[in-house]
Formats: structure tokens, sequence, C-alpha cells
């Protein structure tokens, strides 16, 4: 059943946004008036014909359920009152398989992608319903609407029937539809956000003329920035500021206006937006606070300013934010005690108090910003959103993102996993104790924390993740002044022994190898060289070493080809000066097509000059090789698996919520082709006996109780080898058991799907056996996996040490474990319902693999009200 109270904001191709959602009865006056405001034309259009606009008409567009939906869009008109502009409809045909679908829009809104948009949502809704096609009646002359349907990237069938076009195609998630969708959210996203970003002119209401308030400081900076356009101060008396002239109202202002930032209290900010938004304003950025950071009442406040915004098809930064900056325009419209140092990095943060302490650093390490944005509760720009505008900024090379939280990190993922193939995303995510996991029955969900999840996202989508904000400032330092590692194999270079030997654990922390260098390079340096220094790696140049040794050495390490990248650490003697080795090294890290990365320091151990210590230059540089591995690592493909789907969703629809029974799962799993080790349900013990006889001795005989972790409650008994034996261990157990062959061979591992709340579909692999939560180590990845994902999934981490042969076992399948695990990742993407799955152990052999247990949980959750489709 489609939710009534769905809302769905959708952006445009022109960078406005629209707010969609189901029709009810209440909207038959609305709808009568739409449909009489269109032109007889889009009427003739529309219905292929005269037709009588009244209630009989709308009637039929007010029903929303499984075999109808019509879905409308809403926009403020010149007197504030939200008005339809337009409906999206589909009708389930008698083949149930079917609907047919139509549109209009009104006329002084088409082309625009209204249309489009309408229909990838019904798309989406139908497919919910078990609706597989559209059909749709179109006139010849209709080109526009032809031209909908062509650009979708559905595969698209026309035939013409007594003078109309008929098209049909299926409503398939395909990599071309998928595609297509990308391309126009990307678009229209950025196209909504220049002017946040490159405005011609900003409007700041609250700026007032008294210092020290965060209006009049804001608008001050703005001025003092030297904005290229027009600023203009919107305060109660229209009093000037800083010599600007200032207004009562936006609306009061001549002339256009693109971005406005409000600075007053949180209750006045309803009123503030709602006169620049009559005024044109698109662009809002609200500093002010007292919103969903305080408490359900400020949460709804905050829905009640965003709907206004979508009425009026606006973006918003904020509220509770710091403000916005692009040096491209030289704005500076925070409160920020320092103008922003113009450079090539783009930076996000969710928190306006992190993101000023950050470009406090940034400035003294000399980090130039593009620009910069404080999104504070994200009510509506979020990151995501900030991604898909840099991704095409000519003035952006590397993107920073400070994260609290993720609000769609699936599409978090697909955006950044295509960004970062351009430009590097190196983010700082804060709140990743276990602490505030969610409570979780299962051995999947228990391994699952927030912290894992993240990674796991982080790593498909190659963002690079840095723990503290001294790392997230080094690595962004690297990566905007110095070349790209082509490898993880660095040279360490040091006149303090005991320096070179941190560097060195430094480096294989961070996952990074010390190579041996050639002997062509070893006989080279050692010419140049004491003979008491040590030409292994880390490269001991003694504590006499000066910068004529720096410049001779140098050029050898570099040029060696077993080597990707150089760190080079000095500690300058009393008799040298550490200014000429920091020219030295400057000087070639200007020149090499490798990363040489110095650490200066002064005798009493504080940095002098480029990293701060050797473990900094060493995580930084980890995280930029990490990225050069992620660059090479190819795109992956999701493969098709045979599954009886129709089967599996019956089972899930017809069981109550709480754990499956075990023939439930078996069942549920043989649809979805995993393998079982055979078994047999006995309600008796002497039916246990017989099925063993059946199966053939030894067995295993299990408890029958849903859910049941059998070890802990003694529900399991193993390797029983009479029937007298089962007997005994069935009636011990009491009620209906289950009876399975004993196998012993194999590598026991885990293998298992969870629905996390935020997340989405993650499958996991790791160890298996009574002891995987203590081993942990299990690896996640978000579904659907691609070819790549699964074989990192087994290839990394514990379990792949178990797979490859662990102290002389046999190495295991490994393309029966990847078809395991495509086949969870279909049936985690299939049936969200299954919230928990556990595979436990998995009896992984050289040829084929065998699931011996497996619980699995249903949980059917509320729908989200209100999203943002992009």
């Amino acid at each position: 059943m489609i939710t009534i109270e769905l809302r769905e904001d959708v952006v445009l191709q022109d960078g406005s946004t629209l707010r969609l959602r189901p029709t009810t009865p209440d909207d038959e006056a609305a709808l009568v008036d739409f449909f009489r405001a269109l032109s007889a034309e889009s009427l003739h259009l529309r219905f292929q014909g005269g037709v009588c606009v009244d209630e009989r008409l709308v009637g039929r567009f007010l029903r929303s359920d499984s075999e109808m939906l019509s879905l409308v869009g809403e926009l403020a008109d010149e007197d504030g009152r939200v008005c339809v502009v337009a409906v999206g409809t589909f009708v389930r045909l008698r083949d149930r398989s079917r609907a047919e679908v139509a549109f209009a829009v009104a006329d002084d809104l088409q082309r625009r992608g209204i249309a489009g948009r309408l229909l990838e949502r019904l798309a989406a809704h139908a497919r919910a319903e078990g609706i597989e096609r559209f059909v749709a009646q179109v006139l010849p002359e209709n080109a526009a609407m032809l031209g909908v349907f062509r650009d979708t990237g559905f595969e698209v069938t026309r035939r013409i029937l007594d003078g109309v076009v008929e098209v049909e195609f299926a409503l398939s998630s395909s990599p071309d539809v998928l595609d297509q969708i990308a391309r126009r959210d990307h678009s229209a996203v950025a196209a909504s956000l220049a002017p946040f970003f490159q405005p011609r002119s900003i409007a700041v209401i609250g700026a007032s003329a008294r210092r020290g308030t965060i209006g009049g400081e804001l608008f001050r900076n703005v001025i003092a920035a030297d904005f290229d356009g027009a600023a203009y101060p919107v305060n109660p008396k229209g009093d000037p500021v800083g010599g600007v002239p200032g207004y009562r109202s936006v609306e009061d202002i001549p002339g256009d206006v693109d971005l406005t930032v409000i600075c007053v209290p949180g209750g006045r900010v309803f009123a503030a937006a709602e006169s620049a938004l009559r005024a044109g304003v698109r662009a809002l950025c609200v500093i002010s606070a007292g919103f969903a950071e305080t408490s359900s009442e400020g949460l709804e406040r905050q829905e009640q300013l965003l709907a206004l915004v979508r009425s009026h098809g606006a973006r918003m930064i904020g509220p509770n934010c710091l403000g916005v900056a692009s040096t491209a325009r030289r704005l500076n419209a925070t409160f920020a005690r320092r103008a922003f140092p113009p450079g090539r990095v783009a930076f996000s943060s969710q928190s306006g108090a992190l993101g000023l302490a950050l470009l406090e650093q940034a400035d003294t390490r000399g980090l130039g910003l593009s620009a910069f944005a404080s999104i504070g509760n994200k009510a509506d720009v979020s990151s995501n959103d900030l991604l898909e505008y840099w991704e095409d900024d000519p003035e952006t090379d590397v993107v920073l993102l400070y994260l609290e939280s993720f609000g769609n990190p699936r599409k978090f993922g697909r955006v950044a996993g295509r960004v970062a193939r351009s430009k590097p995303i190196l983010a700082m995510r804060s709140g990743t104790s276990r602490a505030g996991a969610r409570a979780a029955a299962s051995h999947t969900a228990a391994l699952a924390g927030s912290d894992a999840v993240v990674d796991a996202l982080f790593r498909q989508a190659g963002v690079l993740r840095a723990s503290t904000l001294q790392e997230l400032l080094d690595t962004a330092v690297l990566l905007t002044s110095l070349p790209a590692p082509a490898g993880n194999r660095v040279a360490v270079l040091t006149n303090a022994g005991g320096l070179g030997i941190l560097c060195a654990d430094a480096c294989e922390a961070a996952n990074l190898e010390l190579p041996e260098l050639t002997a062509e390079t070893v006989l080279a340096l050692s010419e140049v060289t004491p003979p008491e220094a040590s030409l292994s790696n880390p490269i001991d140049l003694l504590g006499s070493a000066n910068a004529a040794l720096y410049e001779r050495v140098l050029p050898l390490i570099l040029a060696d080809p077993n080597v990707d990248a150089v760190i080079a650490v000095f500690v300058p003697p009393v008799v040298e000066n550490a200014r000429a080795v920091e020219e030295v090294l400057a000087r070639h890290a200007s020149s090499s097509e490798k990363p040489l990365l110095s650490v200066v320091l002064s005798a009493d151990g504080t940095a002098h000059g480029g990293f701060e210590y050797p473990e900094s230059a060493a995580r930084a540089l980890g995280l930029v090789a990490l990225r050069a591995a992620w660059l090479r690592r190819p795109a992956g493909t999701t493969p098709e698996v045979s599954v009886d789907a129709a089967a599996a969703r019956a089972i899930v629809s017809a069981a109550p919520e709480g754990w499956l029974e075990p023939e439930a799962a078996h069942a549920l799993l043989t649809a979805y082709g995993i393998p079982l080790v055979e078994e047999r349900r006995a309600g008796t013990p002497a039916e246990a006996a017989t099925a063993a006889i059946e199966l053939g001795l030894p067995v295993v005989v299990k408890t029958a109780a849903a859910g049941a972790h059998k070890t802990e409650t003694g529900g399991v008994a193993l390797d029983l080898r009479t029937a007298a034996e089962v007997h005994e261990a069935a009636a011990r157990m009491g009620g209906a058991v289950v009876v399975q062959q004993y196998l012993t061979e194999g590598t026991e591992l885990l293998a298992g799907l969870v629905q996390d709340p935020v997340f989405g579909p993650l499958v996991a692999f790791g160890p298996g056996g009574v002891l995987a939560e203590l081993i942990g180590s299990a690896n996640f990845a978000l579904a659907p996996l691609t070819d790549v994902d699964a074989g990192e999934l087994i290839g990394t981490g514990k379990a792949a040490k178990l797979v490859d042969g662990w102290r002389g076992a046999p190495a295991a399948d490994h393309g029966a474990l990847t078809d395991l695990l495509h086949r969870l990742s279909r049936l985690a993407v299939d049936l969200p319902e299954v919230s928990e799955l556990d595979l436990n152990p998995v009896l992984a052999r050289p040829d084929g693999c065998v699931a011996v247990d497996a619980r699995i949980r249903i949980t059917r959750s509320s729908p989200v009200v209100s999203a943002k489709t992009w």
C-alpha cells in the first residue's frame, strides 16, 4: 500500500526544486483550479480531446493505492498560496503487471524537467507495487512528452495505433536508467548551488550597525573580503552598515538578489525567509539556531521552514550554520575571524566550531580554499549536494568533508565514488564509538558497528578517511602540493636513527612498505656518504649530515625504481642550519615526479617546516597511497544470479515480525540458491531418530526454536552416532528439532547481511563459528556487491588467511564463496524486510561451501514520510 503521507523533493534542470506528494480527497478544488488554468492545447494533449474540467473529472485523480497513484507538484503563487502545478498518474491495467501513465504540467513551467521527475518517482512506486511495465498513449504532435519518455534511459518501444503513439517500457533499474537519473541529478543540483558560490548579489538579513552582532560582523566580512558583486544590509530600520546603505526588507532592494543570509533570532527566521523568497531569492543561508538541534519543537519549525523554501522552488544551507565562502567571487559570508586564503581545496563542515578551527589551521599551513560551506543541520543542502557542485568546479582540485551524520549514505557512496575518480575526497567523521550502535541479536548485526559501516562506505567510494584534524590537514597539504605516489613503497632518509625507526614503524602502521634499495642505488650512495652511514631502508646519514650531503643523496634515492615516495627527516645539529636543508628538500620536492615529504625538527623537537613529525608524514602518505591503489581498482560489475524472487517474496510477506522458523528460513535461502546442509525437521524424539537414519549417521540435532543461539542455550548436540543418542538429545531439548548431516571438513566462516537503518543493506564476511564475535574482524560492504567488492570481502582481513588455507589447511573454493556473497547481496536488496541474516558457520571447502546454520530476522520498518530524491 502506498503511503498517503509520503512527500518527495525533486530538483529540476534549472536548479529549482519541487515537492511531490500523493493526492488526497482534500485536493479536489486545487486540481480543478489546476486543470482549468491549463491552456486548451495542454488540455487537448493530456486528455486527447475535448474535456469538461469539473469535480467529476478530477475525482479519478484523488485515489492513491496499489491500483492507482497520482503525484502532484506544488509551488507558491505570487500571493504565497501553495498551488498544484503538475500532476502525474499511473493506473493499473487488467494485466496487473502493466500500468498506464500520464502527466500534465502548468504551461509556464513546461520544459523544465518536471514530467521526467514525475515519471522517475511514479516508476519507483509502481515497482514497489509489483508493476513491471508502463504504457502511455501520446498524440504524435506531443513531441515534448515523447521526448520525456525517450530521455529516461528506459528501453522504450513505440507503435502507432489509431493515430496515437503507444509508448511502452519495462520499469527496470538498469545501468542506463540509473546513469540517466544520475546525470539529471548532477546537472540540476549543480545549477541549484551556483547562487551560493557564484552570487552576483547578496543580502544579509539581520546586519546590524552595532559592532559585535553576528549579522553585522558577517556583513562586514563580506565587505572586507571585497566581494565581487553587490552587497545589501537588511535590518528593521534600514540603517547603513560599514558605510553601505541599508534596507528594511529584501523586497525593498532594487534589482535581483541571488543569495540571502539570515542572521536573526530563531523565532523571526520564517518571516525573514518568506520576505526574501517573495522577492525572488532562490538561495538562502540560515545562520540562526533554534531548530532541529534543540528539540522536537525545533525540528517541527525546521520542517516548516523547509516546506516554505520548497514552495518557492529554492535551496537552503543550514539552519544553525557558520555561513558560506567562495574565493572565486571573493565571498566571505561567514563570521570567521580571518579571511580565507585562496587555493584549490573545497571544504564542507557539519560543525561550525570545527570548521572555524580548521580554517585557522589551514591558514597557518598555507592551505588555500576555493570554497567553504558550513551546512549545520543540513535541512536541505548536504555534503552530497556539495560534491555534485564541486565535481565540475574548475576552481576545486580537492574536497574536504567533516561529517557528523549521513542523510542519504547510499547516494553519498554513488556520488563520491564518481567524484573521487577525478578529485580526491578526504573526510573525517565524528561519533565513531560503538556506544551509539543499536542493540543487535545476530552475530552479523553485532559486528556491524557504525564505524565499520562508515569504513565500508568510504572504502567502496574511494573516500580517504582521516582520524584527526591534524591528519586531515596533513593529507590535504600533501594532496595539493606534491605529486601522487605510484604505489606504497617508501624510502625513509634521516640523520637521526631513532627518528628513522619511528618513521619506519609509522609507515608499517599506515600500510606502507619499506623496500630494499637496488644494488645500483646502494653502490651510488656508498660513494657519497660516510662509511658509517646505514644504507638499508631507513637510510641513516648520521648526525653530521648537512645540506650538501642531502643534496647528493636525494636524487639517487628518488631515482630508485623500487621507491614510490621519500620521507626525509632532519634534526639540525649544532653546526648545521636547518634552513639550508629545508631549501634542498623544497627544491627537490618541487622538481621530483615522486612525492618527497620533509620533516625538519629543531633541536628541541618542535617542527621547523614541512610535516610536524615523522608519524604525521607517514599517516598522510598512507592515505594518499590508498587513493592511488583505489584508482587502480577496476570499477567492477554486479553479476546476475538466478533466484526464485517470487517464492522468496511470498515467504517474507507471510511471515510475522521476528525470527523465521527454521523451515521458512531454509525455504527462503533455497529460493536464493544458497547451499545448505541437508536436514529434516522432527516433532518427536522418535521422528528425530528416524530422520537420522534416513540422512545417515553421524548427525547433528538442533532445537527448532526460531532465532535461538543454539550453543549458548544447549540447543545443539554434535556427532551423534546412534539412533539412541539422537533420541536422547531430542528428548533433552524438548519440542521440535532439526536433524542435519554432521560435516567435519571445511573452514568455519561467517557470511550474512544486516539492514542498517541509515546505510541500508550490508553484506558481511569473516571468521565463523562460536568465536565469531570474539575474533571479530568481519568485513562489510554495501549491497549490491560488484565482483570487485566480493573479491575484497574474501581477500582481505583475517578471513582471507582462512580462505587461502591456514596452517596447512586446504584453500577454500573462492568461486563458491563469491557466488554465496552475490546471492546474499541480491537477497539484501530484494527483501529489505530481512533485517538480519546469519550463516554461521559456513563450511568452506576446496570444492564448494555449505551453510550449516542459519538465522533470519524479519522487521517491517515504517516508511520515510519526507525525503530528497537526489
